[in-house]
């Protein structure tokens, strides 16, 4: 076994590497970019190397160095950066550091999509009908479209993770579709090859798990179904699936060993396949992941292996200490990714800083998280911030301990889809299991969208009622505001600002302790907050509403934004100023065009003083895997254009202005 291993990855995979090595006794070794210095894989590791620019967890020659240069032997790639890149599994090899993963011939086969199909397919495994040649033109793949027959789905050749692929349902829209894949898949992979293949329409997202040794041992784990996605990205993985029988299960097992075998595989990959929901007994090959994946901890909590430790001893020279039939499934398994991101815009990318954060712990419960309150969550890298993983005896026992850890996860200062997943979890149909991979696109309005609770309101009152009392002296009641007056106690109003919601106008006299307080005209209501602990970063608040209490932590962002936190929901809420108010009326015409989310502009289609009507596409602005497009609000001339193509844009900056008014 080796003595010191290089960690080549950031966040919670990182993390979770190293914890295995630190369990096998194994010297670990970290690297990082100037963003990442303070990040918790850093601290974790035994030793620590700095890359230096954001990009260099991509930079061959650099990683290569830091191994050299702390004596590693191997290198763990973790998923997503090189970890399925064929150059630095040689590079790898050439300079006598052992890749923690398969031969560079089996990333190479399985990387390009369409060499995957042909070389699984020539051993029996079946795969999804579509285009099968190399290099073609956009003329090439619209006559594959009309001999394939649409729905079609567009996928760059190089890629994975639901990066660039597009869906397309009428020959109207072919066109524009392939020009936006391969641009995508350009930037993304450095290659626009694409790929069609036949839509499988209500289609369910299943994938095996194999382990493989050097000396001819192939076995799979079981399955994984991950049919729970939004833009072609897992959100909600499990094991097993309860779509398939165990008899289904071994001829999907046996199907991925034989794609396995047809590349002379080593390590820890996965197959994965696409089964129309309706007809189980079909399978199709979609392509291969040549690493761990994300959801590789829904495996381990069902079968009781450590896949880390089992890439180590394969990557060793060991032989697997197992075989096919030392292979058990126990119980049920299922993981939902927080991710830094607002379902309510379309899951666009969020970020800021980590305010308070709060693991759930249990029985049963495993969380394996990349963030730690006070760190910064920017748009360098994937928005993905932590995986919260739930075991029981069975299906409804799992969701059930998950939906409760989910309840009892606090995460202040910026936008997650923590709520959306619980919604997402009580909903009947996912409940029931009755899944496929366009569910959450299709139902989304009905788990994104929620009611401003009034107690929010509430509490966020009597929080900044506290922010303005002096504490711990005794003081004049003329000196505090909302305070006591001659007749009657004084009344403040404010128009709150909540992220997600329509502004809400609130009245309140009285203390924080003993307040009343009216919400946008309905009826007086008595509240209480008060505060039960503290510290330099959030706070514990117990709030009292018509007989009901309840505990909230709350925490207050350096621009003033006051997030409340109760049950794994968030909200973000500020009190409106004339700014605000001024750009809230100008909206309602033209006005300023601001980018949605933290990310890099890719492309700005107008000049200052060009005439644009409304609708017209004006700027794209890329984060965290997602473009967006930004469009005029109304006919006028853009003004005050900021937006360059490759700069880098916070959320809510003004990148131009559209002028309503005549010359």
């Amino acid at each position: 076994m080796f003595s010191t291993v290089m960690v080549a990855n950031r966040g919670e995979i990182a993390l979770r590497v190293i914890r295995t090595l630190r369990r096998l006794g194994i010297r670990s070794v970290a690297v990082y970019t100037d963003v990442d210095a303070g990040s918790p894989h850093v601290a974790a590791a035994d030793v620590a190397v700095s890359l230096g620019a954001t990009n260099a967890y991509l930079s061959i020659e650099r990683v290569l160095d830091a191994a050299k240069a702390t004596g590693a032997e191997a290198i763990h790639p973790g998923y997503g950066f090189l970890s399925e890149n064929t150059a630095f599994a040689a590079a790898c090899e050439d300079a006598g550091i052992v890749f923690v993963g398969p031969p560079a011939s089996a990333i190479e086969a399985m990387g390009d999509k369409i060499r995957a199909k042909q070389t699984v397919a020539k051993a029996g495994v079946p795969v999804v009908p579509g285009s099968d040649g190399a290099g073609l033109s956009d003329e090439d793949l619209a006559a594959a479209v009309d001999e394939i027959g649409y729905p079609v789905l567009l996928k760059p050749s190089a890629g994975g993770g639901g990066k660039g692929m597009v869906e397309v349902h009428d020959a109207a829209d072919l066109s524009d579709a392939i020009v936006g894949a391969r641009r995508v898949a350009k930037g993304a992979f450095g290659d626009d090859t694409l790929l069609v293949e036949r839509l499988v329409t209500t289609p369910r997202h299943i994938e095996i798990q194999v382990l493989a040794d050097a000396h001819g041992t192939v076995v799979h784990l079981g399955e994984r179904e991950c049919s729970l996605q939004r833009r072609h990205q897992k959100i909600v993985e499990e094991a097993p699936s309860a779509l398939l029988t165990p008899e289904q299960r071994e001829r999907m097992g046996a199907a991925a060993v034989e794609a396995a075998r047809s590349v002379g595989y080593t390590g820890a990959g996965t197959v994965e396949f696409i089964v129309g929901g309706d007809r189980p007994d079909e399978f199709f090959f979609m392509e291969m992941n040549t690493r761990l994946q994300v959801e590789h901890p829904v495996t381990e909590m069902v079968t009781g292996l450590d896949l880390v430790e089992m890439q180590l001893r394969v990557a060793a020279g060991e032989p697997l200490p197992l075989r096919q039939d030392d292979v058990a499934l126990t119980g049920h398994a299922i993981e939902v990714r927080v991710y830094a991101e607002d379902p309510t815009a379309g899951f666009l990318p969020t970020g800021g800083r980590v305010l308070a954060f709060e693991a759930p712990t249990g029985a049963g419960i495993r969380t394996d998280a990349g963030i730690e309150a006070g760190g910064v969550v920017g748009s360098d890298y994937d928005p993905m911030l932590a995986k919260v993983i739930a075991h029981g005896a069975d299906r409804d026992e799992a969701l059930r301990r998950l939906d409760t850890a989910l309840a009892h996860t606090t995460l202040l200062g910026l936008g997650t889809n923590i709520g959306f997943l619980r919604a997402l979890l009580a909903d009947d149909d996912v409940r029931a299991a009755n899944l496929d991979t366009g569910l959450v696109g299709r139902r989304l309005d009905d788990w994104a969208a929620a009611d401003l609770p009034a107690d929010v309101v509430g509490v966020a009152t009597g929080v900044a009622l506290l922010d303005l009392e002096p504490r711990g002296q005794v003081v004049d009641p003329f000196d505090i505001p909302g305070g006591w007056r001659l007749g009657d106690t004084a009344a403040t109003t404010r128009t709150l600002l909540v992220s997600g919601h329509d502004p809400v106008e609130v009245s309140a006299r009285g203390r924080a302790t003993d307040a009343s307080i009216v919400i946008e005209g309905a009826l007086e209501t008595r509240t209480s907050t008060e505060l039960v602990s503290g510290n330099s970063r959030y706070s514990d608040y117990c709030h009292s509403q018509g007989g009901v209490s309840r505990r909230y932590t709350a925490a207050r962002a350096g621009d003033g934004t006051l997030w409340i936190g109760r049950d794994g929901y968030a909200w973000a809420i500020r009190e409106q100023g004339r700014l605000e108010a001024a750009r809230a009326d100008a909206a309602a015409g033209g006005g300023p065009v601001v980018s949605p989310m933290p990310g890099t502009v890719t492309v700005v289609d107008v000049a200052e003083g060009d005439t644009v009507v409304a609708g017209q596409r004006l700027v794209v602005v890329e984060a965290m895997k997602m473009e967006h497009v930004l469009t005029a609000p109304a006919d006028g001339v853009v003004r005050e254009l900021r937006a360059r193509a490759g700069a880098a844009v916070a959320k809510d900056a003004v990148l131009l202005t559209v002028d309503t008014e005549e010359e």
